[in-house]
């Protein structure tokens, strides 16, 4: 993020992203719309592949996904696989073998939900500080639905979204590491407050939907150089020309630019 500034891009090959772009519905489509991200994206920091849509084709989506890790970080990219994975004991566990592991689906990070409680996450976050990868844990996200849950309050009056980054906070004091980030939306009006998570904050929802890259600055109490924006759709509909998808991520990149990086 300090070399190549702090901007997390989205590969979310929607069936009618493939179709705007002129490419089929299927396998082939899929390989061509993550090759032209990758080679417009190989010069940012991170870029993060929605695993949802890959898995839509199978094992040819797998396929195309393994080839998608490599090629970005072969060219220094770092990845974070969008895949929230959540479970509990063994499956936990096997789910951490296949994305913080030694698989070929292994990325730098992954997404993950905590809201089977976030000691079930535990077998994820041990693989992935044996790997040296990262752990994003949702915690606060802007879907209407979530807050039902995200935003009720424990006895105390501390929020259950809040509890998950004071959870995530303490594994980082513990272990040193700081490579559990939270994931906060980029469009709430009452985040909960990361200044003592003392790790990465994933932003989703800027640009397309709706959250403004000069109103990020300081969200939950992030300090500067701990807010990693992530945009999709804003960058992902000036393709499929090369040249306007890198345009498009750089302009992105120069937005949030003063979140801090280069």
């Amino acid at each position: 993020m300090a070399r190549r500034g702090p901007l997390c891009l989205g590969i979310d090959p929607h069936p009618e992203l493939l179709r705007a772009w002129g490419l089929s519905t299927d396998a082939v489509g899929l390989a061509a719309f993550s090759e032209l991200c990758v080679a417009a994206f190989q010069e940012f920091a991170v870029v993060k592949p929605q695993v949802a849509f890959f898995e839509a084709y199978g094992s040819a989506g797998y396929a195309v996904l393994e080839r998608t890790i490599a090629d970005l970080r072969e060219a220094g990219v770092l990845v974070l696989a969008d895949a929230k994975r959540g479970d509990i004991g063994s499956t936990m566990a096997a789910y951490a073998a296949a994305w913080a592991g030694d698989s070929p689906l292994a990325a730098d990070a992954v997404t993950a939900s905590p809201y089977l409680g976030f000691g079930s996450l535990q077998p994820l976050l041990d693989t992935a500080r044996e790997h040296d990868r990262g752990v994003f844990v949702l915690a606060a996200t802007s879907n209407p639905e979530g807050a039902t849950v995200q935003r009720a309050v424990e006895p105390g009056g501390r929020t259950v979204a809040q509890s998950i980054v004071d959870a995530a906070a303490e594994v980082n004091r513990a272990t040193g590491s700081g490579n559990v980030g939270v994931v906060v939306g980029a469009t709430l009006t009452d985040p909960p407050d990361v200044s003592a998570l003392d790790g990465p904050v994933l932003v989703p929802g800027v640009g397309a939907q709706g959250g403004r890259p000069e109103a990020l600055a300081g969200l939950g109490g992030a300090a500067p150089g701990q807010l990693l924006p992530a945009v999709s759709r804003e960058v992902l509909r000036a393709g499929p020309d090369l040249a306007k998808l890198r345009d498009a991520a750089a302009r992105m990149r120069d937005a949030v630019a003063h979140l801090g990086g280069r």
